[in-house]
């Protein structure tokens, strides 16, 4: 990236040009600060990030992403990723306790790690950071709405027929989706999801396959001894080791930086946003080590500025700009609409059916009950990691919900709360609950790990289109200005995991903003 100022300051200097203080493991030492000029920076590089970053390099547009967290380099018996059942400081964001299932986080030291908690009033939010974002750990599940509970949940003007005949294709092609393989659903660690499918067929239920971003070739080599298993035995919740899953980074991200216009920075922590006087943006980042300390400041000048640091990320920078007065008259729905996608995570265990141990994942089968707009929701079944055998997988159900939360800016905390109503998913929490009793059984026990620990890996909303943004993630009123990830969402999607639809979003966008604003706004 061009430096164009360069300067050395203090820890005072820099509190005076609004950047947040210096962790204390710094704030003795010199700290240079250093201004940069942009045509476009993105802030986050999951799917809205990706989509943004490939879509205007191609267009011929400069493009310098930032990234908090670290790349996250795969490949065939790699170690990159920690393990679930080894947990140590890569799991966490510098220190952040996931309390996953309601255990409490070991005190790990503190690194720039895959997840981060963002406690909430009510709902706590989990948060990926790396080089492609939540694509990063997410399971994979790439599934497309149906038109009618699209329609019901999503404004029509998005076109469906459009999204259909464009927009989701494109992204399925780009993610290289693929179903599982009929030989390896027959071998002998995926028996949960053969159980899985023969249970919910017998409830009623419809099962088929769930289209996943993987190259299964990957996990029938595990099968056969030539790499050591990733896939085909559950050890993939925190990130594929072996490779073969066709994540942001080696997708959308690897293509436009291929193109050379595309820069991809990591380990850039953005602190603030403001707009400044003379009418372009400017972005406030802590470039760190992986231990959090602050090895430099920025201010990043830019033309345009996307926001695509996540549901959390980008309402709470946006709130805080707001607050502060650095970018005024912001419109007031932002922080509204907010909701977790109905997500319910259950274990299931068995007195009738054992499981097995260890479980090939991530995804095989879903079961996706749409027929009714107004409580469609999916259940699908996910490995466990390779624990002992305890007769246990997972159920993980989401869906249709009217609920939504609200963040709540916090002087004193100087950060946008979530605030959540506790009952805000009941209707299709309570539908997942039945469908997941009749799958399970009488001879079960079912756990919603969810009612204990509520917490959303899918979070959505916050700076809703039509809302705080039209459809192509422009915020009202604020030219050149654009959010283009989760947060754009109008707190569901439709029934599906969010993924896709977002991608599809922003590959939509993008071709509006290129035709439109590439070369007018910026």
């Amino acid at each position: 990236m061009p430096a164009v100022h360069r300067r050395t300051v203090l820890k005072g200097a820099a509190a005076a040009t609004g950047l947040t203080l210096l962790p204390a493991t710094a704030s003795a030492a010199r700290v240079r600060l250093t201004r940069e000029e942009h045509r476009v920076v993105v802030i986050g590089s999951g799917f809205g990030g990706g989509v943004t970053a490939l879509r205007l390099a191609q267009a011929g547009v400069p493009v310098t992403v930032l990234e908090r967290g670290i790349r996250w380099p795969t490949g065939p018996n790699a170690e990159t990723f920690p393990h679930p059942t080894s947990p140590d400081k890569r799991i966490f964001w510098l220190g952040s306790e996931l309390n996953l299932l309601g255990l409490v986080s070991l005190p790990f030291e503190p690194y720039t790690g895959l997840l981060e908690r963002v406690p909430g009033v009510g709902m706590d939010i989990m948060c990926a950071a790396g080089v492609g974002g939540g694509s990063l750990v997410y399971q994979g599940m790439t599934l497309q709405p149906a038109e009618a509970v699209f329609n019901a949940n999503l404004p029509e003007q998005l076109d469906y027929a459009r999204m259909d005949r464009v927009y989701y294709p494109r992204v399925a092609r780009m993610l290289r989706v693929e179903t599982a393989p009929d030989e390896l659903i027959a071998s002998p660690t995926y028996h949960a999801a053969r159980v899985f499918r023969r249970n919910a067929e017998r409830a009623g239920f419809p099962v088929e396959k769930i289209p996943m971003p993987i190259d299964w070739s990957y996990a029938l080599r595990e099968l056969k001894g030539e790499m050591k298993p990733s896939y085909t035995n559950g050890d993939c919740a925190f990130g594929v080791n072996n490779g073969g899953k066709h994540s942001v980074d080696v997708t959308y991200l690897a293509a436009a930086e291929a193109t050379g216009r595309c820069t991809v920075v990591p380990q850039h922590n953005v602190t603030s946003v403001a707009l400044g006087p003379d009418g372009r943006w400017q972005v406030f980042a802590d470039r760190i080590a992986t231990d959090g300390t602050v090895l430099e400041k920025k201010i990043l000048t830019t033309q345009a500025l996307v926001m695509a640091a996540g549901t959390a990320g980008t309402t709470r920078l946006l709130m805080r700009a707001r607050a502060h007065g650095t970018i005024p008259d912001l419109p007031d729905g932002l922080g509204t609409g907010w909701g977790s996608n109905g997500d319910q995570i259950y274990t299931w265990t068995s007195l009738a059916e054992d499981f097995g141990s260890p479980q090939g994942g991530p995804v095989i089968y879903g079961s996706l009950e749409w027929d009714d707009p107004a409580r469609a929701n999916t259940v699908i079944q996910a490995s466990l990691p390779p624990l002992p055998d305890l007769r246990t997988t997972m159920l993980v159900g989401y869906g249709v919900s009217q609920g939504r939360g609200t963040f709540v800016y916090d002087p004193l905390k100087d950060d946008a709360v979530l605030h959540w109503p506790l009952t805000a998913d009941l209707p299709v929490a309570t539908r997942i609950a039945e469908r997941i009793n009749a799958i399970g059984g009488a001879a079960a026990v079912k756990l919603n790990t969810t009612s204990l620990v509520p917490s959303t890996w899918h979070p959505l909303g916050g700076a809703s289109m039509n809302v705080v943004c039209d459809l192509a993630g422009r915020v009202r009123g604020h030219r050149g200005l654009y959010v283009l990830d989760g947060a754009l969402m109008p707190g569901n999607t439709a029934a599906c995991n969010p993924s896709m639809t977002i991608a599809a979003v922003a590959e939509r966008a993008l071709d509006e903003i290129v035709v439109r604003d590439v070369g007018t706004v910026f």
